[in-house]
């Protein structure tokens, strides 16, 4: 492939806000049941549609009645080369309405932003994809190398009716692929005016969410009692919730917190980070999550009358663990849930973890530096967890790689599953570029 540069890319620019706007639209909301989701289907069968108006055609897979999730191939022009995943999933978390200053689906444009839910997780990476290959179809534009689309359902719930699902009965639509990018990576940080840090996510925590059930003897509220399920569970609860596990630097995180004190110019202590970091502004919440172990107490049930002890008390936690922490975590759990208490997964998955490096980092990193001249991608380590623990069973290298250059004054991580979620048009656009620059030669 030659080096000239890329195309100006108006068409996809132009339709990209109204893309994602049509995209938000579809409500896709995931409550984790099958019975009370809704919206996977139409969006899957609203992407092929829009697929389909350029030439390029979809498969789409149902897990479940509704539970939809579609794959495309983009030829390249190397077939000895191997393809590259692209996935992005479909489904968002529930939004209260009254909670918002726009309604969470109208997918409104205002202030130069796109108001809505999954308007950042992640519906602008599915729009600015799907904006970036319909473009391609309309000036005949390959890539060196294959790119495999995958749209998904159900990772909000973890996963299990959607990647998990596809990676275990359709593996042959993936089988080559030797990298993936998606969500949470790409994104800016403003240190000054000619400098800003884009974390590329190249590692995610496990995820252990976990139910807790303490029991007890049953009786009448007037009574003195001794033996209290609810008492029990709450003192484990408690612990659970108001214990901060210890700090462990894993070699992401290292890279990253050496940038932070590069670009800052700071010391920075590795027992306590935590110090530094808070001048990241509100994405130092995030960066904080993956310094350590956590698990936090999202949910309680018990009882069923103000004046009857219950039997039993249940509580949900969502635990997360580190790249090679999955024993240690859950060695320090066990020591706060105590005696007494039955524990079982909810939700159970692998930790995820790749290198910063390679010729595919090499392209990322020349992608964003054509695009902003004061661009220093570093890899960084998500609290979160995405996809990619499903496809990194397939041996494919996972990276985060959604580009935004963001202003300095958005707080977006608070935008995550958070209340009057947007982004920034401009921001799209760029993305849109940067992707072009990455995905033709990557």
């Amino acid at each position: 492939m030659d080096d000239a540069p890329a195309e100006p890319l108006d068409r996809a620019q132009a339709e990209v806000a109204e893309l994602l706007s049509d995209l938000i639209r579809i409500d896709t909301t995931n409550t984790g049941d099958t019975a009370t989701g809704k919206g996977e289907r139409v969006a899957a069968e609203w992407v092929a549609g829009k697929l389909d108006e350029v030439g390029i055609g979809s498969q789409i897979f149902e897990s479940e009645r509704g539970r939809a999730s579609l794959v495309a191939r983009i030829p390249g022009t190397d077939p000895s080369r191997p393809p590259l995943l692209v996935h992005g999933h479909l489904d968002v978390v529930p939004a209260d309405p009254s909670e918002w200053s726009v309604h969470p689906f109208s997918g409104e444009e205002r202030d130069g932003y796109i108001w809505g839910r999954g308007a950042v997780d992640m519906k602008d990476m599915d729009a600015m994809t799907l904006a970036l290959v319909r473009d391609w179809a309309r000036t005949g534009v390959r890539p060196e190398r294959d790119i495999v689309l995958a749209y998904l359902a159900d990772e909000e719930a973890g996963g299990t009716l959607g990647a998990r699902w596809i990676v275990d009965t359709h593996p042959d639509l993936f089988a080559d692929c030797t990298e993936a990018i998606s969500e949470v990576g790409g994104f800016s940080i403003t240190v000054r005016d000619d400098l800003r840090l884009y974390l590329v996510q190249t590692a995610e925590k496990g995820l252990a969410w976990m139910r807790l059930t303490a029991s007890g003897r049953p009786g009448h509220g007037s009574f003195v009692h001794d033996d209290n399920a609810v008492t029990r569970l709450c003192e484990a609860v408690a612990r659970i919730g108001s214990t901060r596990l210890p700090t462990v630097l894993t070699p992401p995180m290292r890279a990253f917190l050496d940038a932070v004190s590069e670009a800052y110019g700071v010391e920075i202590d590795p027992d306590e980070p935590e110090e530094s970091l808070a001048r990241l502004g509100s994405i130092s919440r995030m960066i904080g999550a993956a310094l350590r172990n956590t698990a936090n107490p999202t949910m309680l049930d018990a009882g069923y009358k103000t004046n009857v002890i219950p039997g039993t008390a249940s509580a949900t936690v969502d635990g997360r663990f580190l790249h090679g922490q999955e024993a240690e975590f859950e060695r320090q759990l066990a020591g706060l849930i105590g005696e007494g208490i039955q524990q079982e997964w909810i939700v159970h998955d692998q930790a995820v973890e790749t290198t910063f490096d390679g010729p595919v980092v090499d392209a990322m990193v020349a992608a964003l530096k054509s695009e902003d001249a004061g661009a220093r991608p570093v890899p960084f380590t998500m609290s979160g967890g995405t996809d990619a623990k499903s496809f990194e069973r397939l041996g494919i290298r996972c990276f985060g790689f959604s580009p935004l250059r963001l202003p300095p004054e958005l707080d977006f991580a608070a935008l995550f599953h958070g209340i009057d979620e947007r982004v920034p048009v401009e921001s799209l656009r760029f993305g849109i570029r940067v992707l072009d620059r990455f995905l033709r030669s990557a």
